[in-house]
């Protein structure tokens, strides 16, 4: 199990995980051992909350496609299981940055004796400025 909040968590059998050769150089066997993980997590057929579910579509993520399946790539260490391990942290993370609500803004005025503080010293900064012009004799 993958969890999430102390209420929710996904099934290991919902995340599709599988090992795929690493790009870049890595010695002797960049070509003969897939240490990569790839992960991929549907989020339509997920156990998710409808909530969760619509807010991770919503989500502008470049790892989420257009199908709602999450794609996420890890080959950052050399070993399978570290990799496995990042993958599904990163997943982990992107799931709960979806539970935390965020606040509602309330919109706000200046208060009166705000705005003419502002008037005030914007016409003394004035005053200043003329001030500083030739003086005629």
């Amino acid at each position: 199990m993958l969890q999430i909040t102390k209420r929710t968590a996904i099934p290991l059998s919902e995340i599709e995980l599988s090992a795929i050769r690493s790009q870049g150089a890595g010695g002797q066997n960049v070509n003969k051992v897939a240490t990569a993980i790839h992960l991929r997590f549907d989020i339509n057929t997920s156990s998710l909350s409808p909530l969760y579910k619509e807010r991770l579509l919503n989500l502008g993520d470049s790892r989420i496609t257009k199908d709602g399946i999450i794609i996420i790539k890890a080959q950052q260490h050399r070993t399978q299981e570290l990799n496995k391990e990042d993958a599904l942290n990163r997943l982990q993370e992107l799931l709960q940055s979806m539970t935390v609500i965020p606040k509602k803004r309330k919109p706000t005025k200046p208060s009166r004796s705000a705005k003419q503080k502002r008037l005030d010293s914007k016409a003394k900064r004035g005053q200043i400025k003329t001030l500083r012009g030739n003086v005629e004799e």
